[in-house]
């Protein structure tokens, strides 16, 4: 069957006709604005006979037509169905392990920064608190000996006092010991 078998003119027109009438009675029984509606779509199959656009789309059809039919029963066209499948899972498994082998990296890369946290610098043999001199302080991170400020006594006249350089060297002394540095 050809496009120019059909009365595409009577087909149009009677079917914009039968739209009008189909879109009066929606406008008496539910009003205007589906009523307008109506009349809108009604006008569509008149408008595509004046434009062309029916022998348009018979041709766009007829060529896809023509294309499944020969697709179906063509096995050089299933072979390249299966060429493009295999094309395609290739991209996507080239993507994937990229994109794995990136997440591979940086995840090692965690772990080597975080065993590296972990162990923390190479610690030196701990000084015990009663091998140190008295002027000089044993810090628990950096396990070095520092001299200490002594500071002078207040003066008599002053209403608070500050506490002696020996209390403070007591306090750190206890916290090392409770430590077992």
């Amino acid at each position: 069957m050809s496009y120019s078998s059909i009365a595409w003119l009577p087909l149009a027109a009677g079917l914009t006709i039968l739209g009008l009438l189909l879109s009066y009675l929606a406008y008496r029984r539910r009003g205007l604005r589906p009523a307008l509606l109506g009349v809108a779509f009604s006008l569509l199959p008149i408008a595509a006979y004046l434009t062309g656009a029916i022998e348009m789309l018979w041709k766009v059809g007829a060529a896809i037509g023509q294309f499944a039919t020969g697709f179906v029963f063509s096995p050089s066209k299933w072979a390249g169905i299966g060429v493009t499948g295999l094309a395609i899972a290739l991209f996507l498994a080239a993507g994937g392990r990229r994109r794995r082998q990136a997440a591979r990296e940086a995840r090692k890369a965690a772990r080597s920064g975080r065993k590296a946290e972990a162990e923390g610098p190479p610690a030196a043999p701990a000084l015990s608190a009663a091998k140190a001199s008295p002027g000089t302080q044993i810090l628990p991170t950096e396990r070095k000996r520092v001299p200490v400020e002594r500071t002078a006594a207040p003066a008599k006249g002053s209403r608070q006092a500050a506490p002696s350089a020996d209390d403070d060297m007591k306090d750190i002394e206890d916290i090392l010991r409770k430590r077992g540095i």
